[in-house]
């Protein structure tokens, strides 16, 4: 089973195979002022070229690439071992997510900021997915808006998983409500897949972006869009993915957009720690 109820942000757990996903959703926090800040790399540095023309210029000293340090959160502002433990942050809302707690092993979440965390996992050698320690938004306190009313849903993301266990990292977004109801569908984006599948089967393929992705459906309003190429970093058209789903009659036509949200899906990590570190989210609605 993939599916999940939210009511009055508590959550109902429901067990689901390594074969199943399943990622919970949260209640809307209260938002506060984004901010936006990202990795890079400095380019090399450049050896300066002799202005004289009298004599000729010394040799370049060679010299190393002047490199920028990855982000790291050294100091984080919020811990949690809490299986719903979770922080508000620029907007966003930063949740341990440990939703099936009944099988779970421990897991701590650290954030310096919504687009900066990780968390340590120590997931039991078993087949059912245990944690979705995540970051979204929230729309409109869950009512959401029509998709026709937006021509930008684009989201930014870089995140990378442990190598190590069974696990997804994926995008899941709500629409037409978060969890379980009538007419509510869930669409996922997977960009990274170490052994997990999907539920329901695997229909067609979907190409964009330069990347291939693997397309599964269930008839319960169920999609995930799972990329045969790892992507630990990039920019993604949740519009055009949503538009395709909506085409192909997958999702009704015109749902509300309630959640977005990105994180990692573990199964297990073969019963030792595992560490999945995010570095960049952000989501852009207009």
């Amino acid at each position: 089973m993939r599916r999940r109820s939210a009511l009055l942000g508590f959550f109902l757990l429901v067990l689901a195979g390594c074969g199943r996903d399943g990622a919970a959703p949260v209640a809307a926090p209260l938002p506060s002022v984004p901010t936006t800040t990202s990795a890079s790399l400095a380019p090399a540095t450049s050896v300066p070229f002799s202005a004289s023309r009298s004599t000729p210029p010394p040799a370049p000293t060679p010299t190393a690439p002047s490199v920028t340090p990855a982000r790291n959160c050294g100091t984080p502002e919020f811990t949690t071992s809490d299986p719903d433990g979770g922080w508000s942050d620029g907007g966003y809302y930063v949740h341990n997510n440990m939703w099936n707690a009944g099988e779970a092993g421990p897991e701590t979440l650290r954030a310096c900021a919504y687009d900066n965390w990780y968390v340590d996992s120590v997931q039991p050698d078993s087949t059912s997915v245990k944690t979705y320690p995540n970051v979204h938004k929230d729309i409109n306190d869950q009512n959401g808006k029509p998709f026709n009313d937006y021509s930008v849903i684009k989201s930014t993301f870089a995140g990378r998983g442990p190598g190590v266990g069974i696990y997804d990292v994926a995008y899941d977004l709500w629409l037409n409500g978060v969890g379980d109801g009538k007419g509510v569908s869930e669409l996922m984006v997977w960009t990274e897949n170490r052994k997990q599948v999907p539920a329901g089967d695997k229909l067609t393929t979907y190409t964009a972006g330069g990347f291939t992705y693997d397309v599964w459906a269930e008839d319960e309003g169920y999609v995930a869009f799972v990329s045969r190429t790892t992507q630990y970093s990039g920019t993604v058209d949740l519009k055009a993915m949503i538009a395709w789903a909506i085409g192909k009659g997958l999702i009704p036509a015109n749902p509300t957009v309630n959640q977005i949200g990105y994180g990692i899906e573990f199964c297990s990590t073969g019963g030792g720690k595992a560490r999945f570190t995010l570095t960049d989210f952000s989501v852009s609605m207009s």
